[in-house]
């Protein structure tokens, strides 16, 4: 059965790995689904012996399935942090987009397929008021144990439609601060940062994907800087 959600067709494919919510919405989570297929990652998602789920799912194709309603807590996130909320399933909608993952043979993400991301990523995130910078990928908000979207998803087709933060390009300063005072930045920008490095790896995923290396240098410093500033600015 298919369903139509502000111009957008979905197709209900229910899962039944989902709970009652216990507070409102206020983070929008995006994953890679990291399986082989996009059939194998619908049958977990689906599976009960899984104990996994997410809200929507969005194909190669740009096919959409909802799995679970956006009033029920799905069980996408797991162990989570995102500037200052823990156990991140009770506060956010996932929305799984199918990739292979890193694990195999991780690829950038077709057209057609952000086609429907982006509509559906605008249309969720006006209805409950989510600011940019708490629509995040699943290794923002679990750094030591994620590495999707990964550092091919095309944030910035996201940000130049103020859907998420832009990676800052414009006035950069370095603040000068030491490698403690970077860390401390960055957990204040949101970041769980006890493991150190994976937080360091998880932001430069998102922010400067070219360079992933876990160390903190000038680059990092200015571009962690610019989006503690009000309004970050980047080409996007």
């Amino acid at each position: 059965m298919a369903a139509m959600t502000s111009g957008l067709t979905i197709i209900e494919t229910p899962s039944p790995n989902f709970d009652e919510r216990g507070a409102p919405v206020s983070i929008l989570v995006l994953h890679y689904t990291g399986m082989q297929t996009a059939d194998a990652a619908i049958q977990r998602l689906c599976d009960p012996a899984a104990k996994v789920s997410a809200h929507y799912l969005v194909a190669e194709d740009g096919t959409i399935l909802r799995m679970v309603q956006e009033d029920k807590r799905a069980w996408h996130a797991g162990k989570s942090y995102w500037r200052g909320h823990s156990g991140l399933n009770s506060i956010s909608i996932g929305i799984e987009i199918v990739n292979p993952g890193h694990e195999f043979g991780y690829r950038p993400f077709p057209d057609a397929q952000m086609s429907s991301v982006i509509p559906l990523v605008a249309d969720i995130k006006a209805r409950y008021g989510i600011t940019r910078g708490n629509v995040v990928g699943h290794s923002d908000i679990a750094p030591a144990r994620k590495q999707d979207p990964g550092e091919l998803f095309p944030w910035h087709s996201l940000a130049r439609l103020r859907l998420a933060l832009p990676r800052p390009t414009k006035n950069l300063m370095d603040p000068g601060w030491t490698d403690a005072g970077f860390m401390l930045a960055l957990e204040r920008f949101g970041y769980d940062v006890s493991d150190q490095k994976m937080a360091v790896i998880a932001f430069q995923r998102r922010f400067r994907p070219e360079h992933i290396d876990g160390e903190i240098d000038m680059e990092c410093r200015c571009i962690l800087l610019a989006l503690l500033l009000p309004k970050p600015q980047g080409d996007d």
